[in-house]
């Protein structure tokens, strides 16, 4: 049997870009030929999926779940939207986020150490399988993981997710984690950015009250009328990124911040909005813009 070192391994997977323990399973069935550990990646497809690393992968599904008492909310990628609704990748975004649930991780390259839930395989591994099975380019792109009393909440077939921590005495009570529900649902259909103004950091307020003001100035308005236009764009600013100050979208003539002491009051307890983080599928990704009659173009000079 060969003698196989760790710089084979790594001068194979540079040259296909398949996963280490692939790399390394090839090379010993090739017993160290190195020709013919590239066929045998061939062969079983993972050398063809590390080709479709490069390819943009904005579609794919934002999923939010809870587990007792954690809970996570994932984007994971691929490149077409039938690929997102296939049950292949459907059933591979549940494997992931349960791997996020038994694993302490906190970014996706830590996952990729991680053993998948029910199995045997490296994230990295399994992902790199998924790839070539599936056919098109797949990215754990971001999560977040929370502890404590959580709500969640998917949108649009995973479009939008959020999942959204409660601060309560009464973890158990049903219209608490209702109200914590429609808290999820504001998030998700109006994307506050932040609990309340108080949690709003220092620099951006400081920014966005200097762009009022400079904004007031170049409409020529009294010093002592310019500062309370001022102090009225501020407070609509609050009421666009502040959850608390926003207008309840089931009743708009109450705040958000006062639907929740309603059920405070109703339930006898305590609910406060810890924190929440809201994902939109694709967001910040660059989309390749399609040319459908260059593309029949070209295929007509094949």
């Amino acid at each position: 049997m060969a003698n196989i070192t760790a710089q084979d391994v790594k001068e194979l997977r540079d040259m296909t870009g398949c996963g280490m323990m692939d790399c390394k399973r090839a090379l010993i069935e090739a017993d160290g030929n190195r020709d013919e550990a590239v066929k045998i990646l061939r062969e079983k497809g993972l050398a063809k999926a590390a080709k479709k690393a490069g390819r943009i992968a904005a579609e794919g599904v934002v999923k939010a779940m809870t587990r007792g008492n954690i809970g996570v909310v994932a984007e994971i990628n691929c490149e077409t939207d039938f690929c997102a609704k296939s049950d292949k990748f459907l059933g591979m975004v549940e494997e992931v986020t349960n791997t996020i649930l038994d694993n302490d991780v906190a970014d996706p390259d830590a996952l990729m150490e991680c053993t998948v839930s029910g199995t045997n395989e490296k994230m990295s591994e399994y992902l790199t399988n998924k790839i070539a099975t599936i056919g098109e380019n797949i990215k754990i792109r971001r999560f977040v993981k929370m502890e404590g009393t959580l709500v969640a909440y998917m949108h649009d077939g995973g479009r939008l997710g959020t999942l959204v921590k409660l601060d309560t005495d009464k973890a158990d009570d049903a219209e608490v984690l209702a109200c914590g529900k429609n808290v999820a649902l504001q998030v998700t259909a109006l994307g506050a950015q932040y609990v309340s103004k108080e949690t709003v950091p220092a620099e951006v307020l400081a920014n966005e009250k200097e762009v009022q003001t400079k904004l007031v100035e170049q409409e020529g308005k009294p010093a002592n009328v310019a500062e309370k236009i001022v102090e009225g764009r501020m407070r609509k600013f609050f009421e666009e990124v502040c959850l608390l100050d926003q207008k309840y979208f089931k009743d708009d003539t109450m705040s958000v911040g006062k639907y929740i002491q309603s059920v405070e009051k109703a339930q006898g307890c305590s609910i406060k909005v810890d924190s929440f983080v809201r994902f939109e599928r694709g967001e910040g990704i660059e989309k390749k813009q399609d040319d459908f009659a260059a593309e029949v173009e070209a295929m007509m000079k094949k």
